[in-house]
């Protein structure tokens, strides 16, 4: 196979993406945001990351990290909670039960757990007239104590998700709500409460009786779908969004020929468009593929002066886990390859000619007025100056080995 012209593989922080390929720095992303986030590191802990500085994310499967990181890139989002990790403090109101700080080692690696008790009444911490039709995602990071069972729910009008922190389960849902439960190892499991019915009300994280107690550490309330751990104190936080665009130039990049290659995966079904575009710094020639309204609905395309050469839409099985995708273009001959599989080819369109390809970035391709940013994993991207064969994109999209394929689902083999 040839060699990659620019290749992006994660495997360094800092204020730029950075590509391993060109070596002279021509490929690197311009990356911004402006603010703390957080990541989950190699020792498979939560732990910050400097404003201005990316984010190497790695996989959990079953609490373990196992595989290479990817690049985590995040829209605007708060976290509307104050004292995210301080459930003894007087913001929060005891309904029912007892809290003793700092009992044990939270998922950041400290011991700034606490264990909630219940005593009488309602079992839990609350705090009133939180949960909002906006923000109707809440989370809490919780642990097995004396019971392992463990619920998040709108005491305005009594609906929750509760879980089993032994199974590592969602164990019950009630009217309007959808659980989902993320395993971060010992014995420490994310567990997520969406109310799909948008309802205002009270926000609280509760055992199921008196004398049962879990412990319980970063909760987070938050609009939309779930994202990475924002840690609040005395305010609501609010993480900005991230961008990561600007790579390559005119040298890096055939206007006759070539291949675009990307293993991402979506953060969530966000409902808008979300580009990775190889362009000549506008929208009116570019190569790009794309998250459509439906989350799993992909779509490529080449467009030369406003002229669409090659279209076509795919519907993938889960956008959330990670899926190689890769576009083939020169003259009368175009393809789109997903997962080792050729799923389109086309026989006729022109390429770029006097619109030369300059820019590679995670957005519409607009250097002027980015749009469309992409939000989500980036495990790999490659472009290469040829238009590679069959045999070679079959082997450019595929897994390598079936364990490869699980990790990049991130599947538990048993």
């Amino acid at each position: 196979m040839a060699k990659p012209k620019l290749a992006l593989i994660p495997a360094t922080q800092g204020n730029k993406l950075y590509s391993v390929l060109p070596a002279d720095g021509v490929g690197d992303f311009t990356f911004s945001r402006s603010g703390l986030a957080t990541r989950i590191n190699k020792d498979g802990l939560i732990e910050t990351v400097a404003s201005g500085v990316s984010r190497l994310n790695y996989p959990l499967i079953d609490g373990v990290v196992n595989g290479c990181p990817s690049h985590l890139l995040e829209p605007v989002k708060q976290n509307v909670l104050q004292r995210s990790e301080e459930f003894d403090n007087s913001y929060w109101i005891n309904n029912g039960c007892s809290i003793n700080a700092n009992q044990t080692i939270s998922p950041s690696g400290e011991l700034n757990a606490d264990l909630l008790t219940g005593v009488s009444g309602g079992f839990g911490v609350v705090l009133f007239s939180t949960w909002t039709a906006t923000n109707k995602v809440a989370s809490c990071f919780a642990k097995k104590g004396s019971t392992d069972l463990f619920r998040i729910t709108n005491g305005s009008n009594g609906n929750f998700s509760e879980f089993n922190l032994t199974n590592g389960t969602v164990s019950q849902n009630t009217t309007g709500f959808v659980g989902e439960i993320e395993n971060y190892g010992n014995g420490w499991y994310r567990c997520i409460a969406i109310d799909t019915l948008e309802r205002s009300g009270t926000f609280s994280l509760n055992v199921t009786a008196a004398s049962e107690s879990v412990y319980i550490w970063g909760s987070q309330l938050e609009s939309d779908y779930l994202t990475s751990y924002i840690p609040t104190t005395t305010s609501a936080v609010t993480r900005s969004a991230e961008t990561a665009n600007g790579a390559g130039d005119a040298s890096t990049f055939n206007d006759s020929e070539g291949v675009l290659m990307a293993e991402i995966s979506a953060l969530a079904d966000i409902g808008s468009f979300e580009n990775i575009s190889l362009s000549n710094g506008s929208s009116a020639s570019r190569v790009f593929l794309f998250y459509r309204n439906s989350l799993n609905l992909m779509e490529f395309r080449v467009t030369v002066n406003n002229s669409i050469q090659m279209v076509f839409q795919h519907t993938i099985a889960d956008a959330k886990t990670s899926n190689k995708f890769a576009i083939k273009y020169k003259e009368n001959d175009f393809a789109i390859w997903i997962n080792g599989i050729e799923v389109y080819t086309n026989p006729n369109g022109i390429t770029f000619g006097s619109f030369p390809l300059t820019n590679l970035s995670l957005d519409n391709g607009q250097v002027s007025a980015p749009t469309s940013p992409f939000y989500g994993s980036t495990k790999q991207i490659q472009y290469f100056d040829s238009a590679l064969n069959d045999s070679d994109l079959e082997t450019l999209t595929s897994w390598v080995s079936f364990t490869d394929m699980a990790n990049g689902q991130l599947y538990t083999i048993e």
